[in-house]
């Protein structure tokens, strides 16, 4: 098969796991994890590693900023073999009491975003694979780790989401808002893969946090400690996986 457009991989190039985080830079955190850390390709919002955790092979590949990028990733690691896509990112609050830096497991997001319904009809539900959904609450679980598993949202308009906007998904007890996560779900169930996703809270939307707004930096220091354990989290849920 030739060589995928925009991760530029072929066939061969990647293992079946890969995880599939928004921030290029998260690759190299999550890579810092692993042993045998080969970079394989960088392009445009694309960085694409090989690595091993445990002795098992897995791939780490960013997806840039929103759904229709994040589309490009699932579409092109699928044609050169993955099975497997686990979204590990950061995600803001809809919920009184989840804090930052506190960690969601989804169990499927509400489509509020465009990508997904150019594959389908935004009435068929976007949710994570069952193995997945499970190894990642089971490794919290093993690690004494707290996670929150419910339902999110995903959004295309991040400078959009007015405050009728959030009053309505909370109202709906949905757990937190991103900007990917519906679309790895839909595209991936469509393609035959298993998906997932655990995000880290680097804000809370009912409260009035968002991140950015007390720092010059984008994450706060909780949630850039916390992502840590997501990832760790994430890589204990791959033993199990493969």
């Amino acid at each position: 098969m030739a060589k995928q457009p925009h991760l530029l991989v072929s066939e061969g190039d990647v293992n079946d796991i890969a995880l599939v985080p928004g921030d290029p830079g998260r690759v190299d955190r999550i890579a810092a994890q692993c042993e045998d850390v080969e970079e394989v390709s960088s392009n445009r919002e694309y960085k694409v590693v090989n690595a091993t955790y445990e002795g098992i092979p897995l791939t780490i590949c960013s997806t840039g900023i929103g759904c229709p990028s994040a589309a490009i990733a699932v579409e092109e690691l699928s044609r050169v073999g993955v099975d497997t896509v686990i979204r590990v990112g950061t995600i803001g609050a809809l919920q009184t009491g989840i804090e930052v830096g506190d960690m969601i497991v989804a169990t499927g997001a509400a489509k509020e975003e465009g990508t997904s319904k150019r594959y389908e009809s935004a009435v068929y539900p976007a949710v994570p694979d069952y193995e997945v959904l499970t190894s990642l609450v089971e490794s919290a679980e093993a690690n004494d780790e707290d996670v929150h598993v419910g339902p999110i949202v995903s959004d295309d308009a991040f400078y959009n989401e007015s405050e009728e906007f959030v009053e309505d998904w909370e109202d709906a007890n949905l757990l937190a808002v991103e900007m990917e996560a519906a679309t790895v779900f839909a595209l991936a169930r469509r393609k035959g893969m298993r998906a997932g996703a655990i995000c880290t809270v680097d804000g809370n939307l009912v409260e009035g946090t968002q991140k950015g707004a007390d720092s010059d930096e984008e994450l706060p220091e909780k949630a850039k400690n916390n992502v840590e354990r997501a990832i760790s989290l994430t890589l204990d849920a791959v033993t199990t996986l493969a």
